[in-house]
């Protein structure tokens, strides 16, 4: 094949790749302060007091809001609760489960947080950020982690 022939079809394979690329949303503060609203609105429902911790796809912290009266531990929690789901693109629900069903190993992985409150935030099925919340019992961060995800479309 001659070098012409490979310009093109390696163009071709970029473009696809580019136009793809674009299609995808990313997580920026504006779309991570909307969550994070929407979160605190569900907590503040049933007076719960919550941290909020909102990282992009990388594992970086965009958002952290800590509601008044939340005690300061729950600040390293809710960014462990995301940072798991990031990194493993999955709740951290699905740990605390496995944990719970004898899996006892799933502890022994690195980043990985086995309590309720933590979810990977999607576009499609690209990871693209996490929310994790901590504050109130675990069923109670999950609720508010999932009503959080409901305001970004």
């Amino acid at each position: 094949m001659n070098i012409k022939k490979r310009l093109l079809i390696a163009l071709f394979f970029f473009s696809i790749t580019n136009l793809a690329l674009s299609q995808t949303r990313a997580l920026d503060l504006e779309a991570a302060q909307k969550i994070s609203d929407a979160a605190e609105e569900r907590a503040r429902q049933d007076n719960w007091n919550v941290v909020i911790a909102i990282l992009d796809e990388g594992g970086h912290l965009l958002a952290l809001r800590r509601m008044d009266g939340t005690q300061v531990g729950s600040v390293e929690v809710a960014i462990a609760k995301a940072k798991t789901s990031v990194y493993f693109k999955r709740s951290t629900k699905v740990f605390e489960d496995g944990a719970k069903s004898g899996n006892s190993h799933l502890m022994s992985l690195p980043n990985v947080v086995a309590v309720e409150g933590g979810l990977p935030i999607k576009d499609g099925d690209r990871v693209i950020g996490a929310i994790g919340i901590s504050g109130v019992t675990s069923e109670q961060d999950g609720i508010i982690a999932e009503a959080a995800l409901k305001a970004w479309p």
